[in-house]
């Protein structure tokens, strides 16, 4: 149950001790939808979104794109069309993109668009700041100027050039905003040690069904061509891995039976094998993902690690499942050091974690 309270906030009321049972689809995939709603800005004329996750994020990137004089209709049925044919605006305002880390996916865009853009550091991230120099690097590499003004980040591109950019780690913000920028670079463009995951496959692949010339993507190495121009398309957002694995967890923990339908397994192989680990059963066929959760289950050591490893944001709800195991687990964090931030309030129900 869902209550409101000070006219602000909302809780969760939780009635536990229940066993999940069901089949349902993943919405689509929060960090792949909201890059693509910036990629929009590239387009000239309309872009058709489908299976947009309905959540706040959303609606704020959204703003972001009207700030900027876009156009965006919500559909039943999570369509979005977004028109950016009357986008006069390289600088989003501080009141949102402080209230969205992904609101930094639209400096990209906004390089290529207009050769310029003036974006302030971006915020709304509970597990701490997410540094963007690497991001920088790149678009240097690409030939903009960047000066950073009262916490704003300014961008000058008087010519965009392909270039070989090493990113010295691998970083899906990186690889995002990269790619976006080269997109209309003159030249090639080779991202090397990019960020592998779905996400960055599905922004590729919606860049590509507007006229963008990609190819390597879900590679440790993207090529980009660029060109002189894009169009609107239509396009499809992949199924959400995370909230996908997070019904998978809830289903093992409660003892249940949930089945995910309508995407990929490989999205989630390391996590059903984590589960199987445990002694849940874990049945992946075509394209659905079924869990049958058991009385009682095994630890398991977790080490987090970008894409095809074990993703870090389901890090939180497996050590509340690993917090019931029979005996004791290792977890340990490599992508975001404030990611355990949660552990002192399950310690407050009883989990023994140290």
């Amino acid at each position: 149950m869902i209550d409101s309270f000070d006219g602000l906030s909302t809780r969760l009321i939780i009635e536990g001790g229940r066993r999940l049972e069901g089949t349902l689809h993943a919405p689509g995939a929060k960090n792949a939808a909201l890059p693509i709603m910036a990629a929009a800005i590239l387009a000239e004329g309309e872009t058709v979104l489908h299976r947009v996750p309905r959540i706040t994020d959303v609606d704020v990137m959204t703003a972001i794109l009207e700030s900027l004089g876009a156009r965006v209709r919500e559909q039943p049925g999570g369509t979005m069309v977004i028109d950016t044919s009357s986008v006069n605006s390289y600088a989003p305002p501080y009141a949102l993109v402080s209230r969205l880390n992904a609101s930094f996916d639209v400096t990209g865009a906004l390089i290529a668009r207009f050769g310029r853009a003036e974006v302030p550091q971006p915020g709304g991230c509970v597990i701490g700041p997410r540094a963007v120099d690497l991001h920088l690097r790149g678009f240097e590499a690409l030939g903009v100027e960047i000066d950073l003004e009262h916490g704003a980040i300014i961008a000058n591109a008087p010519s965009l050039n392909g270039a070989t950019i090493a990113l010295a780690k691998r970083s899906v913000g990186a690889t995002k905003n990269i790619m976006l920028a080269a997109t209309k670079a003159r030249g090639t463009t080779v991202i090397e040690n990019a960020a592998l995951e779905p996400e960055v496959v599905d922004l590729a692949d919606f860049l590509c069904a507007m006229g963008a010339r990609i190819r390597g993507q879900g590679t440790p190495t993207i090529t980009i061509d660029g060109v002189r121009k894009l169009h609107g398309c239509e396009h499809t957002v992949i199924p959400d891995r995370v909230v996908a694995g997070t019904y998978l967890i809830a289903g093992a923990i409660t003892g249940g039976d949930v089945t995910l339908q309508g995407l990929d397994p490989a999205m989630l192989e390391a996590l059903a094998d984590k589960l199987r680990a445990t002694g849940a059963a874990v049945d992946a066929q075509g394209v659905s993902v079924r869990v049958q959760g058991i009385p009682a289950w095994k630890p398991v050591d977790v080490v987090t690690a970008p894409y095809p490893g074990f993703a870090t944001d389901l890090q939180a709800p497996f050590v509340a499942y690993l917090s019931l195991a029979k005996g004791t687990s290792l977890v340990e964090e490599t992508i975001f050091d404030a990611r355990f931030v949660y552990v002192s309030e399950l310690a407050r129900m009883g989990a023994d974690i140290k």
